[in-house]
């Protein structure tokens, strides 16, 4: 399998992606001969610079001005009538898509009747299916992306000025990692934050690869301390067991009911812990406790622990920095004659999707170990 990771360290725009995915080795001809298809009018300019010492390259879009605003509808039919491979216009398309959902919520209307103002200008339709077709073009499988610096101040849109991330960005990423680091200013666009939402497989550590190629896309400002540049990685998945940071957060309860650990098990696996478990203990002078141990993300460390303190009696947590051993893995669908189930395959095993056969044994009425077992002999055969 062939991974795209972006590395978002000083953010990521529309642009700075179609540069790095030309950096990286996506033709830069067969590239700009698609967007030519989409019939905009707009000339392409592909050149190289140094950003901060590093070489990197740049990828403008030049066009009259337009004034008139489109609809989603609009996009869709240029995008559908170009001379582009299938897959890329599925993937543009669903990025316009979560675009638009965004911008309608922000603007309080449905997604048929959202003007995309910025975003549906002829520069970011260029960049979005560029980025699309860059993929293609590098025939990559998976996308993932490292936590995202979004900048921080406020920017200047079409209804003035706005907070960074702008209110669409923070949408975009929500439940996504994201911080503020540098200079006071937009880092994180909404073109490049729908794109890591609509197409990202992950967010955070590259995952295991062996790298086949690197690429580093410039964006236009230049700034004192950091290179605004977004680096690519481009690699094949290595098949090895991946090492990655977790947080450990832990704490001993002496006077909390079951009840009340049991509601804040399923509130830290809700809110993204990776597991959790309760330990019978013996504290001091011999009271039996429990022991609750949580393993998150590095990112989600703090929540975790706010979750502990509210819904617990416990008047204190402990942490500390691990690193977990992760073999690769992936999903695949088999169809039963109950339903469709996901199942995990990884490590030389699978294991059907708990909660795809939880809901189906409680729509079907038949025992949960019936389903599983189901799944399993499906997959099997799918196999031979």
């Amino acid at each position: 399998m062939k991974i795209a990771y972006f590395d978002a360290f000083s953010g990521i725009a529309g642009d700075m992606t179609v540069a790095a995915l030309i950096d990286a080795g996506a033709g830069a001809e067969a590239l700009i001969k698609g967007l030519d298809s989409l019939g905009t009018g707009a000339r392409f300019k592909v050149e190289r610079v140094k950003m901060k010492g590093i070489m990197s390259t740049r990828f403008t879009v030049e066009h009259e001005d337009q004034k008139k605003h489109r609809h989603l509808p609009h996009i869709v039919k240029m995008i559908e009538a170009a001379d582009l491979p299938a897959r890329a216009k599925r993937d543009a398309i669903r990025v316009f898509e979560v675009l638009g959902e965004a911008e309608a919520a922000v603007h309080g209307t449905s997604i048929e009747k959202v003007h995309f103002h910025e975003v549906g200008a002829v520069d970011s339709i260029c960049d979005i299916v560029g980025a699309c077709l860059g993929l293609c073009l590098l025939d990559i499988d998976a996308i993932y992306c490292s936590p995202i610096n979004t900048g921080s101040g406020t920017v200047v849109a079409d209804h003035g000025v706005m907070p960074v991330p702008a209110p669409a960005t923070a949408l975009l990423l929500k439940g996504k990692p994201v911080y503020a680091s540098g200079p006071e200013t937009e880092l994180t666009t909404p073109t490049g934050a729908a794109l890591m939402a609509a197409l990202a497989k992950g967010f955070g550590p590259m995952p295991a690869l062996s790298i086949q190629s690197t690429g580093f896309g410039a964006g236009t400002k230049e700034f004192p301390g950091q290179a605004n540049v977004v680096r690519l990685i481009v690699g094949e998945a290595s098949g090895a067991a991946e090492t990655v940071e977790v947080s450990v957060i832990e704490a001993n309860i002496d006077d909390s009911t079951p009840e009340v650990l049991g509601y804040a098990m399923d509130r830290l696996l809700a809110a993204g812990a990776l597991d959790v478990t309760l330990q019978p203990v013996y504290m001091k002078k011999q009271r039996p406790a429990t022991l609750i141990q949580v393993i998150a993300k590095p990112e989600n460390r703090d929540a975790m622990c706010r979750i502990i303190m509210s819904e617990t009696s416990t008047l204190g947590v402990r942490f500390t920095q691990a690193q977990r051993m992760v073999a690769e893995r992936s999903w695949v669908e088999v169809e039963t004659g109950h339903g469709r189930i996901r199942i995990k395959v990884g490590g030389g095993s699978a294991a059907p999707e708990y909660e795809d056969c939880r809901a189906l044994a409680a729509e079907t009425g038949l025992p949960l170990k019936q389903i599983m077992s189901a799944a399993l002999a499906a997959y099997e055969k799918d196999r031979s």
